[in-house]
């Protein structure tokens, strides 16, 4: 994998650049549509590529491991060719899944015990049993196995947590030493920045990180529950000390206005279910600000979707429309609102990467948040 900086913002941290995989070429900023079992919800590999225009999708290792499991996957020859996907995807390592069961695992030195809430059976993540999953799902970009403690944490917990997760890091990047990608073309693998929102323990993984020279680097452990300053504060921190000739990574983030205010502190690379998920629940982001297709008052509007939209629901259909769709609990309803989600998020990285490249990112995108968070 390649990156390259292609700009840089003279008032921010911002930069577009470019990442070079085998499946493609992703320009940065990116929005990275979540496709937890193989498929982003709700919506065709074909609108994907053509419509949304995703440049790079998400698959979850804990779920594709529960379901359809690695047998399938290793005889259909891995998850772009099982989902008919061409361009690149990025795993996580099922360490997020791993800190919502806490029901059902039990955290160990060798790894993660935990129960599969499909059937109840019994399964160990370790660093190097989820290395040789990823291999067999086959992603371009693959994440270290982590631990990722709640954002409100005692300082305790948050280290020792960081120091199992270092531990566990040096066991992933010695198993990806010691293995081979399945298909024939390269599998990057980028570790995890965690901490919680204490400085000194970011910092510390930050450098530790930056030291393995990976061919890029991940921030999780943020939009768990802790305040959006301190994770502002916990980004900035760590992205002074991460590579700069190396693509950052948000893991899980999340509103319209933190993409802008994460590509402001210097991030390339985002991924977060509120597209999909708000919009099967009638939540519409916009320019404008968001809309709830729920209320009455789009029962007579009889105007597009979104004047400002991308994609071609916006146009084709009408809020009133949408509205009754979503009032009758019909299917259709979830499908197009996921679309225009989906690609409003595309849309707003790649608006951004156009001010960066433009030379004005640092006064436009101030203006913009007033929007984003606004109800309409």
């Amino acid at each position: 994998m390649k990156y390259k900086v292609e700009h840089n913002c003279s008032t921010t941290a911002a930069r577009a650049g470019l990442i070079t995989t085998d499946h493609g070429e992703i320009p940065t900023p990116i929005f990275m549509p979540v496709g937890t079992v193989g498929s982003v919800k709700a919506v065709e590999m074909s609108v994907l590529e053509r419509d949304i225009n995703a440049k790079i999708i998400l698959g979850n290792t804990y779920h594709l491991y529960l379901r359809p499991g690695l047998d399938i996957l290793r005889k259909a020859g891995g998850l772009h060719k099982f989902g008919t996907w061409s361009r690149p995807i990025l795993t996580d390592s099922g360490g997020f899944q791993v800190f919502s069961l806490a029901e059902r695992r039990k955290i160990t030195e060798e790894g993660v015990y935990f129960s599969s809430h499909i059937d109840g059976s019994k399964h160990l993540f370790s660093p190097e049993r989820v290395m040789d999953i990823e291999r067999v799902i086959g992603a371009d970009i693959i994440m270290a196995f982590d631990e990722c403690c709640p954002g409100d944490a005692d300082y305790n917990y948050a280290k020792k947590s960081l120091d199992l997760t270092e531990r566990w890091l040096d066991r992933c990047v010695k198993r990806i030493g010691e293995t081979e990608p399945l298909y024939g073309y390269h599998q990057s693998l980028f570790p995890i920045v965690q901490g919680c929102v204490y400085p000194d323990l970011r910092k510390r993984a930050a450098e530790k990180i930056a030291e393995i020279g990976a061919d890029g680097n991940a921030i999780g452990g943020l939009a768990v529950g802790e305040p959006t300053e301190k994770m502002y504060e916990m980004i900035e921190l760590t992205n002074e000390i991460l590579p700069k000739d190396k693509p950052r990574y948000l893991m899980g983030v999340g509103t319209p206005v933190n993409i802008l205010e994460g590509i402001a502190r210097g991030v390339d690379m985002f991924d977060c279910i509120m597209p999909s998920r708000d919009g099967r629940n009638a939540k519409l982001f916009t320019w404008q600000g968001t809309i709830n297709m729920r209320n009455a008052k789009w029962a007579n509007d009889f105007g597009c979707i979104d004047p400002m939209g991308t994609s071609f629901v916006d146009q084709r259909y009408s809020k009133a429309y949408l509205h009754h769709l979503f009032k009758a609990g019909e299917i259709l309803a979830l499908e197009i609102a996921s679309i225009h989600n989906l690609a409003f998020y595309l849309d707003l990285v790649t608006t951004a990467r156009k001010h960066i490249i433009d030379g004005d990112f640092g006064t436009w995108y101030p203006e913009v948040v007033k929007d984003l968070g606004r109800r309409i």
